[in-house]
């Protein structure tokens, strides 16, 4: 697969073209879906989707319908699918952006526990175990 081109680049293109027009001529825009992101990760990171589902305590029918594109992660679901394919908070973040979910933001208390847990290589279960002792809804419980 081709490496995607950086967000920062391609805003300085847009932002040195002419129009808009002339950025979508000339801009090849990568066409990625949800499901072709969590099929590379999966293959990078040589993981089996059973074990995936299992560590991101996601019921192995809704996980394999994410995989096949046939349902969308809503944002909680995909924060779990994160942890179970161990993402980077890089990977998590375009994830979230790839399921229509805001990404994590840090002036948010929840998401700043998330991140937290995230970096520092923590499994969906521990970071459940860290919101709920702050006081924050965990992601296995909130209604996505």
């Amino acid at each position: 697969m081709a490496e995607e081109r950086l967000t920062d680049e391609l805003l300085e293109q847009l932002l040195a073209s002419a129009s808009p027009d002339a950025y979508l001529a000339h801009t090849e825009l990568p066409d990625r879906s949800l499901a072709d992101y969590l099929h590379q990760l999966l293959k990078e990171k040589r993981l089996k989707r059973s074990d995936v589902f299992r560590d991101a305590g996601i019921n192995n029918t809704f996980g394999y319908q994410a995989f096949s594109g046939e349902r969308n992660l809503g944002r909680d679901n995909a924060i779990m699918m994160a942890f179970g394919l161990h993402c980077t908070l890089q990977e998590t973040q375009r994830l979230l952006r790839l399921a229509g979910a805001s990404e994590l933001w840090p002036k948010v208390p929840r998401d700043a526990i998330i991140i937290f847990c995230l970096e520092h290589g923590m499994t969906r279960v521990q970071c459940d175990d860290e919101l709920y002792r702050l006081g924050e809804p965990t992601l296995l419980s909130a209604e996505d």
